[in-house]
């Protein structure tokens, strides 16, 4: 029965997603031990990945119990496990506790400082849970809670951090706040009626649209900074180029009149943005070894 709940729980988080931040996370992994060496990088990466699936499913099981009311009232989402009763909200926050534990765990055993910033970290995605209750920002904060995962994992090698790994935190929270936009878009009129805050809500569908092409200009803007700023090559910026080409047509994919393909957008081509990222800039620090400025 145990495992039964644990499937379903795994279901509602779609912890199949957790390859939308982690590759993001793995690079950032990789740009710090290429400053500061390799030592013990098997069994930090291995603590990365668990600290951020902790995170990520302790946030993520978070957020359906914030939001199992308003789930229960959104057509859209109504049949989602917990307002449908397929699970209970005693099972759920047992799931965010040991999450939350397994986090704490990974932290710890990465360095002190990452144990002492972990708190934070998890107040910061928590924090996001509550914010379109006020703001319209809600996005950013989405975005922001993905985009520290790089910068978290800087820290998990270094011990400390370096400011330039911040622009690809800033890229990070721009490329999920643009996608959580087109993502809204499918909530206009239950986000009007239960007078929840969204850009969608503010601007309208072809506003929100314009929004998201703007933020994921800046993200572009982030990574070609980035590129400068840790003196990386040819297949760092052919990742960028590749990017590009993807959320070009990740956008094209989605209309003010036709919403049809949101989920292609959101899950398909996100997931091969993060990869394919992940893919370039990893092959430039492994095959084009260069000491960086």
């Amino acid at each position: 029965m145990i495992w039964k709940r644990l499937r379903l729980t795994l279901e509602m988080i779609k912890f199949e997603h957790s390859v939308f931040a982690l590759p993001f996370a793995l690079t950032g992994a990789l740009l710090a031990f290429r400053e500061n060496g390799y030592a013990h990088a098997g069994m930090k990466i291995l603590w990365i990945v668990v600290a951020m699936v902790g995170a990520r499913s302790a946030a993520m099981a978070f957020n359906r119990l914030v939001d199992t009311r308003i789930d229960a009232r959104n057509p859209r989402t109504r049949m989602r496990h917990l307002p449908a009763g397929l699970l209970s909200s005693g099972f759920t926050w047992g799931f965010v506790a040991v999450s939350a534990a397994v986090f704490f765990l990974a932290a710890g055993a990465l360095n002190s400082l990452c144990l002492r910033l972990a708190p934070l970290a998890l107040a910061i995605v928590f924090f996001y849970s509550f914010t379109k209750r006020f703001t319209s920002f809600s996005h950013l904060v989405l975005g922001f809670s993905l985009g520290i995962a790089p910068a978290a994992a800087w820290i998990a090698v270094s011990g400390s951090l370096d400011l330039r790994i911040l622009s690809l935190t800033a890229a990070v929270t721009f490329w999920t706040a643009g996608f959580d936009v087109i993502y809204a878009c499918q909530d206009f009129e239950f986000d009007t009626a239960e007078a929840l805050h969204s850009v969608p809500r503010r601007l309208g569908i072809a506003g929100a649209l314009w929004v998201a092409r703007l933020l994921h200009v800046l993200m572009v803007v982030c990574l070609l900074l980035l590129v400068g700023q840790l003196a990386m090559g040819v297949l760092a910026l052919a990742g960028v180029v590749a990017i590009v080409a993807l959320l070009i047509y990740e956008h094209s994919l989605v209309k003010a009149h036709d919403l049809t393909r949101v989920n292609a957008a959101f899950f398909t081509m996100n997931g091969y943005v993060s990869v394919l990222f992940f893919l370039f800039w990893a092959a430039d620090i492994f095959f084009l070894r260069r000491p960086a400025l």
